[in-house]
């Protein structure tokens, strides 16, 4: 299956499964640009289980928009497990989602350093429950492919952490 058709059967699954639970969705993006806000609200209907997105490409918005710390940002980086956390929980903070996403990474081609090279992207998911997950994931490709293979795996994660 292609890729493309992957994220809009996942986006799709997601969409039924909060419409179950009668809950709503928020997303805190950086690398992906929107994108999983996106593939959400490709989905007729979404309106009825996606609340917002959060691009929060700089430090600065994701400490404007999400509340992550100063702290965080200069002791771990954008791209960090800490990051990642802080901005999940900042979403659900911000919005009237009971679930949300969050990826921070380097989709290339530029932005690479000597221990995060080029695909390397954080995620984290945080529910209304005090759950919460994160993953460090190293994608392959150019920039475009990282960040589709970002959406992915951040539309799955919402699925596992509804199921």
């Amino acid at each position: 299956m292609k890729l493309d058709a992957e994220i809009e059967q996942i986006a799709t699954e997601l969409g039924l499964a909060l419409s179950q639970r009668g809950w709503l969705a928020a997303t805190a993006e950086s690398c992906t640009g929107g994108g999983v806000a996106t593939a959400i609200t490709d989905i007729a209907g979404s309106s009825g289980w996606f609340d917002r997105g959060f691009v929060t490409y700089t430090n600065e918005a994701k400490q404007q928009m999400l509340g992550v710390s100063g702290e965080s940002l200069a002791q771990h980086g954008a791209v960090s497990e800490a990051v990642v956390l802080e901005m999940a929980r900042g979403a659900l903070a911000h919005s009237s989602a009971a679930i949300s996403v969050a990826i921070s990474g380097i989709a290339g081609p530029g932005g690479a350093t000597e221990d995060k090279r080029v695909g390397t992207v954080w995620f984290a998911w945080a529910d209304c429950n005090g759950r919460h997950h994160s993953l460090l994931a190293r994608f392959d490709g150019d920039r475009r492919q990282v960040r589709q293979q970002a959406v992915r795996q951040a539309l799955a994660g919402l699925l596992a952490l509804l199921r």
